[in-house]
């Protein structure tokens, strides 16, 4: 059984990381390692993590002194990082308890180095949103160019194929930025064809905030890809198109 290591960065969290942490203590698959990097949180995120590592020798817990953001803590995690599969997990999203079994005996039967699954919604206080998050089946680079299907808490990729892979130290869409590094390698990725997690929208979530999405994701054209003002802008227009149009028939309720 290959160990499977578990990224998750954490900034006050109190209110979520008990039932995080929980969803990985519930899962099918045991062989995994959870590695924690709390940003320099100001609540009881890192009381409950200790709560949780004393009982658990699995999770481990690295503290920053400054905050420093998501991207960051990531890159911290994964230098730490001991499994052949990296795995992420942010804060406050669950996982179902057959995501690991399910995912990784995906990889190994399709032969793939990198999958994703579908996921459902959440509410800050756990109710299901009756929203399930699908993607393309055979989900290409120019498809994930115009808009992020894959959920960074259902994303593994496998570090004997690709390396550890440092993540883009940005506040915001570090993860598409990944995700886009793998499919330029891999050119198509599948994801499991069920969903595998919750991921809950919160009221300070960029989900939740139409402009934050559009100024973050221009970021990704004009500074990830290099493009300039004319260009980037020409590519926000097909982003726009795509979250508008296209992605919503992959929502199903």
């Amino acid at each position: 059984m290959d160990l499977v290591s578990i990224l998750i960065p954490t900034y006050n969290c109190e209110n979520f990381i008990r039932s995080t942490l929980q969803s990985v203590l519930n899962q099918s698959y045991s062989h995994w390692e959870i590695i924690i990097v709390d940003d320099a949180s100001t609540d009881n995120t890192v009381v409950i993590i200790k709560e949780f590592a004393q009982d658990d020798n699995r999770i481990k817990l690295t503290e920053l002194e400054k905050n420093s953001g998501n991207g960051f803590a990531r890159n911290i995690a994964l230098d730490k990082a001991a499994g052949r599969y990296i795995a992420f997990l942010d804060a406050d999203d669950l996982w179902f308890p057959l995501k690991l079994e399910k995912q990784i005996q995906f990889l190994k039967d399709k032969d793939l180095p990198f999958t994703f699954s579908f996921y459902e919604w959440i509410d800050e206080e756990g109710n299901v949103l009756n929203k399930k998050i699908e993607a393309p089946i055979n989900l290409t680079y120019e498809e994930l160019f115009f808009c992020n299907y894959v959920g960074n808490l259902t994303a593994i990729y496998d570090v004997e194929f690709f390396g550890k892979i440092r993540i883009e130290a940005t506040q915001k869409r570090q993860d598409w930025r990944l995700w886009l590094t793998i499919l330029k390698q891999i050119k198509e990725a599948k994801p499991v064809p069920e969903s595998l997690a919750y991921y809950r929208i919160r009221k300070d979530s960029i989900s939740s905030s139409k402009f934050k999405l559009i100024k973050h994701n221009f970021g990704v054209y004009r500074r990830f890809h290099g493009f300039n003002f004319v260009v980037s802008c020409i590519y926000m227009t097909r982003f726009l198109f795509t979250q508008l149009v296209i992605k919503p028939r992959y929502m199903k309720t």
